[in-house]
């Protein structure tokens, strides 16, 4: 690699304000905001808007959509080619 032309990668405390959840990870992102974590260490904080915790896939609340009436609507509207 090159030397001088990649961000610092360091920890970086992750944080989703939808779940009040916080991780801390390492990463190239960067920040003005920081936060004092359980180890007592302050690191730059980035917030974000949906995690694993808040996601609805992860979290089971996602909907099953009706695809089959979909693809039907879609073969009337514009006729099944094949």
């Amino acid at each position: 690699m090159r030397n001088g032309i990649h961000p610092p990668y360091g920890p970086v405390v992750f944080r989703d304000r939808a779940a009040n959840h916080a991780f801390l990870t390492r990463s190239t992102m960067t920040s003005t905001k920081t936060i004092e974590w359980e180890d007592g260490n302050t690191y730059p904080v980035v917030d974000v808007e949906i995690s694993n915790v808040s996601h609805p896939f992860y979290t089971g609340t996602a909907r099953v959509l009706d695809t089959a009436g979909r693809v039907e609507r879609f073969e009337r509207r514009y006729g099944k080619k094949g």
